[in-house]
């Protein structure tokens, strides 16, 4: 096999090749002077599996486009299977329409990667379930709560810890991450508004006081939601808060959101390369994800299950 890389994440990219003791497929993906992407593979590929490694985070049409012509030079050169390796997927939240005259955008560039000659999908923590239907070719959907367990259970040894969703929507999440810490009580941030333009009022369901709660996600953006909620449960008596979310896309001021909040630290994978001021803050701590991406890679190679990583 031979894993190809784009330029969303390099440096994810060269851990997974690390891992699977790979050298990185010699391909040059750049620009011409108009910004139009332009890519060269400088190796034959001939029959061979390859994995196409690309984030499609900021600037995600970028990256979108990038992955998208590399399948195409890929196939071009008469690789046998040709996976697309999408750590973080782009658009993956507008998969519904929340009013009318509004697009599914996740299925449209579902379809992007289909008809641009990709044969298997292999995706980290998709925002909903249902995208893997929104494929019509094979879709992996990694977990990163094994990989976060393991360093929760690491690090909080002999605390009373509860597992906490910041919102309903993300219980069941919740609920798993739980079961693997022992099976931690679990509570649920309920975020309300009464009327419009009125604050948001947030009601914790389950029992925080005393206890090291753990939230869990998969995406912080802004980061708004996350502190809110943060602080509602050290307002409820919590001993410390901490989150372990999958993609930090920590856009605009999330990261100094992040930093006057009553978080005492939150954990995010390398799934979306961390911009400068995440690396260089004091309550932002990165985790590892490339094990887990390049074990998945190997069992796909060798036609070997997928879903055992996670029993």
């Amino acid at each position: 096999m031979k894993l190809m890389a784009g330029n969303s994440n390099l440096p994810l990219a060269r851990a997974v090749a690390g891992y699977l003791e790979l050298a990185l497929t010699d391909a040059s993906v750049r620009r011409f002077a108009d910004e139009e992407v332009f890519v060269e593979i400088h190796e034959n590929v001939r029959g061979e599996d390859v994995f196409v490694l690309q984030s499609t985070s900021f600037p995600a049409n970028d990256n979108l486009m990038e992955l998208l012509i590399c399948i195409d030079a890929l196939r071009r050169a008469s690789a046998r299977r040709i996976t697309a390796v999408v750590p973080y997927f782009g658009y993956a939240r507008q998969d519904r329409k929340p009013g009318p005259r509004t697009p599914i955008s996740a299925k449209l560039v579902a379809n992007m990667i289909t008809h641009s000659g990709a044969d298997r999908v292999l995706a980290v923590d998709l925002h909903a379930g249902q995208i893997q239907g929104f494929f019509d070719i094979p879709t992996d959907n990694l977990y990163a709560a094994p990989t976060m367990a393991a360093d929760i259970l690491e690090r909080a040894q002999g605390k009373d810890l509860v597992v906490v969703s910041p919102d309903v929507g993300g219980v069941v999440r919740a609920r798993a991450l739980a079961k693997r810490l022992n099976n931690a009580p679990l509570a649920i941030v309920d975020k309300r508004r009464d009327r419009p333009g009125q604050s948001e009022v947030m009601n914790i369901i389950g029992e925080v006081r005393d206890r090291h709660c753990i939230m869990i996600d998969d995406i912080i953006d802004s980061g708004g939601t996350l502190c809110n909620a943060a602080q509602a449960l050290i307002d409820e008596g919590a001993t410390s808060v901490s989150a372990y979310i999958t993609h930090g896309v920590l856009s605009g001021g999330a990261v100094a959101r992040v930093d006057a909040s009553a978080l005492d630290e939150l954990v995010i994978t390398d799934t979306i390369l961390a911009t400068d001021a995440a690396k260089d803050s004091k309550c932002i701590r990165i985790l590892p994800i490339a094990p887990l991406i390049g074990e998945a890679i190997r069992r796909i190679a060798d036609e070997s299950s997928v879903s055992s990583l996670f029993d």
